[in-house]
């Protein structure tokens, strides 16, 4: 299965990881300067529970930030 959310549909996202040379200006420099990008993921951070749904137990893929805002009841 895929890496998703099933509450939020929280998921993989892409980005750029930025490599920067040079002084900030605030701190006396003539400024920061890119000199590369490189493609990367930002993985959400998916946790696999068993959950009570509709009175059944079942196991489901839920990102952190649902579990902490109580969007579902784990089993104990």
């Amino acid at each position: 299965m895929a890496r998703i959310c099933e509450i939020c549909g929280k998921k993989t996202s892409v980005g750029y990881q930025i490599e920067r040379r040079g002084l900030a200006k605030r701190k006396g420099g003539v400024g920061r300067k890119i000199t590369g990008r490189t493609k990367r993921k930002f993985k959400a951070n998916i946790q696999t529970i068993r959950a009570n749904i509709n009175g059944s137990i079942k196991k489901i893929k839920i990102c952190t930030r649902c579990i902490n805002a109580g969007k579902v009841v784990k089993v104990v």
